[in-house]
């Protein structure tokens, strides 16, 4: 089944408003920017996005947050996304902080069938409890709060110890990055580029992936393969020059002294 789609404008063109997006990405590494870039070329708004992060300003999802194009973020962190921030705080945007690890088990448990899992990351804290502020009104009072979760003892091997419910999360799209890719949707990633890539991919009931490198059936070898294209519905391939568009968030020099 060949699932090449040649444009990213006609593999985004049926993600309506108000849908929900499991996005790949960490920081600026692996980010699905050109899916992106076509989603704010067509408009689509008032979305739910599932990420671990929110981009950075003027780039990544921080151009559909600049756009106002987001009503709701599920992430890890904020980062240094300013526009996030002030969205946050002002009331305008609702935000779903969640720790690292549990957010890409609830992606991957949502991949796999899993509705729900306990993990002790977040007993004792509002992460279980509840009382994290979801979203702010105008006057930065806290409008919605997270809800408390159940906890549940079980046995360990230092006893009993408590645990917390999460809930697996599926979306309507998964949009990711791959380095390569064949007709297929069997894809590769690149190193520290795999990130939440994988995951997302797994959580969405539709997933798109752009590939930067674009290979026939048959030539990945199976062993090196991280995600099988039953996780994968349409395939992208990047312009050389769209796959070597990869910025440095914070770039650092380091000058060599030389001996006296």
């Amino acid at each position: 089944m060949d699932k090449v789609i040649v444009s990213a404008a006609e593999a985004v063109a049926d993600i309506p408003d108000g849908a929900t997006l499991a996005v790949g990405g960490f920081g600026m590494c692996g980010v699905p920017v050109v899916l992106i870039d076509a989603l704010f070329e067509a408009g689509t708004a008032d979305l739910e996005v599932v990420s671990n992060n929110a981009g950075v300003d003027g780039w990544g999802l921080g151009i559909l947050l600049g756009a106002g194009r987001l009503r709701r973020v599920v992430s890890s962190y904020v980062g240094e996304n300013k526009e996030f921030a002030r969205q946050y705080l002002g009331g305008v945007l609702e935000v779903e902080l969640t720790p690292q690890g549990t957010l890409a088990e609830r992606l991957r448990a949502g991949g796999s069938g899993i509705a729900a899992f306990y993990t002790a990351t977040g007993v004792g804290t509002q992460i279980a409890e509840g009382g994290l502020p979801w979203k702010y009104d105008a006057d930065g009072a806290v409008e919605k709060a997270s809800p408390a979760k159940q906890l549940q003892a079980f046995a360990t091997p230092d006893g009993p110890k408590e645990f917390v419910l999460e809930h697996a999360i599926t979306a309507d799209f998964g949009l990711v990055r791959a380095w390569r890719g064949d007709r297929h949707g069997n894809l590769v990633f690149k190193e520290s580029a795999r990130n939440f890539n994988p995951l997302a991919a797994m959580a969405g009931r539709v997933t798109v992936a752009e590939v930067e490198e674009l290979v026939e059936p048959g030539d990945l070898d199976p062993d090196t393969v991280h995600l099988p294209g039953a996780f994968v519905h349409r395939v992208v391939p990047l312009t050389p020059a769209q796959a070597a568009e990869k910025p440095i968030e914070k770039r650092t020099v380091h000058i060599e002294k030389k001996d006296d």
